[in-house]
């Protein structure tokens, strides 16, 4: 259950239906997942891991407010992602609107997976966040686990940032498709000459 603090902390987001919070967002990322994909940065995690590559996801506060509608169409619009990748911040306490966006996505021929701090165990129990199970129905694959500094792995194949997450494929389609590597980065130029470093071993950044 959620103590008094995390509970403060969700009501900061105050969400409209149908939209997300959102951090960052890239097209044609090779290092997220298999393929090329689009990645999703949601805003806001209350585990505050030592080590989190992304240390500025970590506030509720709003960020990017998009609707579902509107990313599914940035997603589709660049005929070279062939999925989308939630990661964040947490994507499981936006479930709701990444459910929906997820299986619009699908619709329409993309694979979906999903990076998160809970366990599946825990995803899968009653007090889970809101919405978790029906976001857990419509992903190809599910990263889980918390990063653990102490059990980081730096290999060039390796899938998990630190030992104890776990790769769950729940379409049987991608069991020989899982040629990421988490120990890896890419430079994105965006179109207004900001750069955003995604990959395990860069902090991303947002710089003008």
């Amino acid at each position: 259950m959620l103590n008094s603090q995390e509970r403060a902390a969700l009501k900061r987001m105050e969400i409209p239906p149908g939209h997300l919070n959102i951090m960052g967002y890239v097209d044609e990322s090779e290092v997220n997942g298999p393929g090329c994909r689009a990645v999703i940065w949601v805003q806001g995690c209350l585990r505050e891991c030592p080590g989190c590559f992304n240390p500025a996801s970590w506030s509720f506060e709003q960020n990017q407010i998009v609707s579902v509608d509107d990313l599914l169409s940035k997603i589709l619009a660049n005929p070279r992602n062939e999925g989308v990748t939630f990661s964040g911040g947490e994507p499981f306490w936006q479930a709701p609107a990444l459910a929906q966006l997820a299986h619009q996505a699908k619709a329409q021929g993309l694979n979906v997976m999903s990076f998160t701090g809970f366990t599946l165990e825990e995803l899968q129990r009653a007090d889970a966040p809101t919405g978790a199970q029906a976001l857990l129905d419509e992903l190809d694959i599910l990263v889980d686990g918390p990063y653990v500094e102490s059990l980081a792995v730096h290999t060039p194949d390796s899938l998990v940032s630190s030992r104890n997450q776990r790769v769950h494929v729940f379409n049987p389609a991608f069991r020989d498709r899982l040629n990421w590597a988490s120990d890896q980065m890419e430079i994105h130029i965006l179109k207004d000459g900001s750069r955003l470093i995604t990959g395990y071993r860069g902090q991303m950044n947002l710089t003008e």
